[in-house]
């Protein structure tokens, strides 16, 4: 029994580890990193996801920076159902390129860290609760739908760096012909 508990402990321990060795962009400047996004890579392992892997698509975001160092994120999605449309608010840290939000899907604050971004082209973007991998996610963004195959095999490794399973990498097709706001 004590065997158990300790290996429970190290295994919540490397988790919390893993996620607090992650550093965001070196002088985030986030009037930079506004405008809009297209998301075009996600690494996810929630189990209540893997149904809908085959389904998603490249979606669109807008970042909206506000006076207050707050961040409004508006994501389109295209689905089975149509065009879905969410919004975030991201409250600023004392660490430019940390945000956290509060999840009402998973009823709890989340982390969110541009990891890097040269902010022309892409963003990798790490959104994590510490204490469970679970909630754990890492996005591609990039300013247009397609991105250079370094700049995927950079998301792709970074990915498999924070623990995720190849099959848990995804690099969604486009839209298609769902017209976006322009």
């Amino acid at each position: 029994m004590r065997t158990t508990v300790i290996a429970v402990v190290m295994v919540m321990l490397c988790g919390m580890m893993v996620q607090a060795d992650v550093k965001p962009q070196r002088d985030f400047n986030l009037q930079r990193f506004a405008g809009k996004w297209y998301r075009v890579g996600l690494a996810y392992e929630s189990a209540s996801f893997i149904p809908y892997r085959d389904k998603l698509k490249a979606s669109m975001g807008i970042v909206t920076a506000l006076a207050n160092g707050n961040v409004n994120l508006t994501m389109w999605d295209a689905t089975p159902f149509g065009c879905q449309v969410k919004v975030y608010q991201y409250e600023k840290t004392n660490v430019p390129g940390q945000f956290t939000y509060f999840s009402t899907r998973h009823n709890m604050v989340k982390d969110i860290t541009v990891v890097e971004t040269n902010y022309t082209d892409y963003a990798l973007v790490l959104k994590h609760k510490v204490f469970n991998s679970e909630y754990t996610q890492v996005a591609l963004y990039g300013r247009s739908q397609t991105l250079r195959i370094n700049v995927i095999q950079k998301f792709k490794a970074f990915a498999l760096s924070r623990g995720f399973s190849r099959e848990a990498i995804l690099t969604p097709p486009p839209a298609g012909s769902l017209m976006y706001l322009r």
